[in-house]
């Protein structure tokens, strides 16, 4: 029971987590291929402490161009989910990452680098069935108002950057 009551305090990682607590802006840039230029788009993320910042819950909205079955873009709605926070067993960050366009849950790990004020989760994702991927997503505090998110596959072998997230703080 005393291990129980010391794993369950609040330290300095949960605090990390708490920087990012607030409503944003984003903008976001999406690769669908290597050599082909990224969509854009743009919505807005609130993120709340949850359990008294044991937790840290975000929720996304905004819209997502994609093609229609006429082949032509389309703005699809998209809304995203994710719990983050600080597991004192196992000493590591952890994440869920769930949305609208798919039905799956995705289960992260990561770490904390001071020096560069940068968050980085590994984990994998199953895109369909067979298709699971590696993934690294970094996220990296800029300033108080700024950060910047960065989502990496493995295509093959190789990492790939897939999608890239600037976030403003909205005041």
């Amino acid at each position: 029971m005393k291990m129980m009551i010391e794993n369950s305090k609040l330290n300095e990682n949960h605090k990390l987590l708490g920087q990012l607590a607030g409503t944003w802006s984003f903008t976001n840039k999406m690769w669908m291929a290597p050599n082909a230029p990224p969509s854009e788009s743009k919505g807005t993320a609130v993120r709340k402490p949850v359990m008294n910042g044991r937790y840290y819950s975000m929720e996304v909205t905004g819209k997502v161009p994609l093609p229609g079955p006429d082949g032509k873009i389309k703005e699809i709605d998209f809304t995203g989910s994710s719990l983050e926070g600080y597991d004192n067993a196992k000493q590591k960050f952890v994440s869920t990452w769930s949305d609208s366009m798919s039905t799956g849950i995705m289960l992260s790990e990561g770490t904390y680098d001071p020096a560069s004020k940068t968050f980085t989760y590994t984990g994998d994702y199953a895109m369909a069935p067979g298709m699971t991927s590696k993934v690294r997503a970094t996220t990296k505090i800029v300033d108080s108002d700024h950060h910047t998110f960065e989502y990496f596959e493995d295509r093959g072998g190789h990492e790939v950057k897939t999608m890239e997230i600037a976030y403003t703080r909205k005041k």
